[in-house]
């Protein structure tokens, strides 16, 4: 698989990124540890060599299942993990990462992010200074090699980026959900910081798996995700994605390729997809192959606007 810059930085990065969310157990029904370690070596197999994961994961769980999958392969393999909201003072970062290079069986970590922004989920506010010191000094000390956020606003990167470099943004971001079109992705273009989108199927949407009467485990997140709990957004979720089948199937692709084949068309953009078994793991690799013409991008894109032009103003797509 091709590989992109990160940021300004020298890391080469897939433009496909296995995501590990799930591997942590926590929020999610049904996971095996077994089948997420086979689907995390399949997709290295199949060339997703971007690794992402995060402290908050089952409290270090996910970073420990993606060390067992990866371990004998550290050195080809392109690691990125989260500090969360609650570990912002200067010394919480720094105790954090060391926890993490410990879950991952690492000395390094290539990619280390701010999760959320301070304040969130009820943490203390903590001056973006503090944690951006922390996190540059851990870069001199060689145990990151590059600096991110995630559910950043566009103000929140620009603040961030005062007090050292920048190289990648995380935000939720697919063809069902646009917010950062509008602010963070032209900041992110003009400073070359990449995108690494999450939710990038949506969590699953488009996959085009889930009809109208779907209803979630006991304990999956996705049953507070406002694209599936607010009736009016899933019905025309179903009507946008009616219209994606027949190009999926001009395109001799699954509706899950069409839509990350569409998203890493965008400028700057990743995306990341987790995967719960191996099949899904190389199906997801396959979307690299899928070649969007620009009238195919725009005709998708339309289809997409359907869902999107008529959401509110809520950054996320979950009622935490």
């Amino acid at each position: 698989m091709e590989t992109r810059a990160l940021g300004t930085s020298e890391i080469k990065i897939t433009p496909i990124i296995m995501g590990t969310w799930q591997a942590g157990k926590r929020g999610w029904a049904d996971i095996e540890d077994s089948e997420v370690i086979k689907a995390i070596r399949e997709a290295f197999d199949a060339g997703i060599t971007t690794i992402d994961t995060a402290e908050v994961y089952g409290d270090g769980y996910s970073e420990r299942i993606v060390a067992q999958a990866l371990g004998d392969v550290r050195e080809q393999v392109v690691l990125a993990t989260k500090v969360f909201a609650n570990h912002m003072k200067y010394d919480q970062v720094i105790e954090a990462c060391d926890r993490s290079l410990k879950n991952l069986n690492t000395d390094y970590i290539d990619l280390y992010q701010i999760h959320w922004p301070s304040g969130a989920f009820k943490s203390e506010i903590v001056p973006i200074e503090e944690t951006m010191n922390a996190l540059n000094k851990l870069k001199e000390q060689g145990k990151i090699r590059a600096i991110g956020v995630s559910n950043f606003s566009r103000e929140q990167i620009a603040e961030a980026a005062q007090y050292g470099q920048i190289d990648s943004l995380q935000p939720p971001y697919s063809l069902f959900w646009r917010k950062i079109e509008k602010e963070e992705m032209p900041y992110c273009i003009e400073n070359k910081i990449s995108i690494i989108a999450y939710s990038s199927l949506a969590q699953g949407l488009l996959t085009g798996k889930f009809g109208p009467d779907h209803k979630f485990a006991e304990g999956d997140n996705r049953a507070n995700n406002t694209l599936f709990s607010i009736k009016e957004n899933y019905e025309r979720v179903q009507t946008a994605l009616e219209k994606l089948r027949p190009i999926a199937e001009r395109k001799q692709c699954t509706m899950a390729q069409l839509a990350i084949a569409w998203l890493i068309a965008q400028p700057q953009t990743n995306a990341i997809v987790g995967a719960r078994n191996a099949e899904q793991a190389t199906a997801n690799a396959k979307a690299a192959d899928v070649k969007l013409s620009s009238d195919e991008v725009a005709e998708i894109d339309a289809i997409g606007r359907i869902v999107t032009d008529n959401l509110d103003d809520r950054p996320v797509m979950w009622d935490f």
